[in-house]
Parts: C-alpha cells; sequence; structure tokens
C-alpha cells in the first residue's frame, strides 16, 4: 500500500511539473491569449539612411509580440527574414485595417507606410534580417534577430 502511494505521488509530480510546473511553463495555457509585448523597427531614416533601427532584435521562445515596422524614408524597403519567420508563429499581419493572418515570408514597406506583425517565437536561434532591395544590404541595411529562452 504505501509503494503504491509513493508512486502516485511520484507520477503526480511529474504531471504537475509537465502541465505548467517546472519543466513546461508554457503547457497548461492559451499561448495566442496573451497581451503583445511592443517592439518597434524603422526600416531607413527620414533623411533616406540604410539601415533598420533598432538592427538587433531579441525575443523569448512562447511569448506573444506586437512588431511595429514602419518606413520613415522615401524609399521602398524589404523587412525579408525567411528563416526568423520559419521560426515563429504568426498570428496575424494588420495594415490599413486589413488582418492576414498564416505564414509571412518578406514585408514590403513602401515610402510612410506602417504595419503591425504580431507573432510569437517558437524555435531559438539567430537569424539575418535584410532589405533585398539590390545595393541596400550592401550599404547596410542587414540586422539579426535572436531568439531564444
Amino acid at each position: 500500500m504505501l509503494r503504491g502511494l509513493r508512486y502516485l505521488l511520484i507520477l503526480s509530480c511529474c504531471l504537475w511539473m509537465l502541465s505548467g510546473g517546472l519543466l513546461w511553463p508554457a503547457w497548461g495555457r492559451d499561448l495566442s491569449r496573451q497581451t503583445p509585448q511592443d517592439k518597434t523597427v524603422e526600416l531607413g531614416t527620414a533623411d533616406n539612411q540604410l539601415v533598420f533601427v533598432p538592427k538587433e532584435l531579441f525575443f523569448r521562445n512562447g511569448n506573444l509580440y506586437r512588431l511595429r515596422l514602419s518606413n520613415p524614408s522615401q524609399l521602398k524597403h524589404y523587412f525579408s527574414a525567411k528563416d526568423f519567420a520559419d521560426a515563429v508563429w504568426t498570428r496575424k499581419l494588420e495594415v490599413a485595417g486589413v488582418e492576414i493572418k498564416g505564414q509571412i515570408r518578406e514585408i514590403e514597406l513602401k515610402p510612410g507606410a506602417a504595419v503591425e506583425w504580431q507573432f510569437i517565437p517558437l524555435k531559438s536561434g539567430v537569424y539575418s534580417l535584410v532589405c533585398t532591395i539590390p545595393g541596400h544590404a550592401e550599404a547596410g541595411m542587414i540586422g539579426q534577430i535572436t531568439i531564444g529562452d
């Protein structure tokens, strides 16, 4: 009888840890119902510098983010980070009252444009960010996105 209670106690502790306790804190909660954490990136500058501001971004696995992208320059730019896009679950992309859902590969922002991208990072890693318009990356429009725990 005592041996059976011991196994039941061990099993209960293991289930508790897996369902939101120590080992897997994301289990047992709906990740999509979080309040988004805001981050902002400008693609270019008002005086047409070819840069991302900031050029380095950090996100934590399992957290919901609202990435606000804007283009203050007179040139169009791309926010292109395919491997990063493959490592997140996109909740939605919202621009001008329209919501786009599903996988996002590249976002083009025309002069003065802005967009909000809500996502949850799922896979740790370091990912390249680049504007794929010819000459922009070579002029310095590159960055790095890190997803960590």
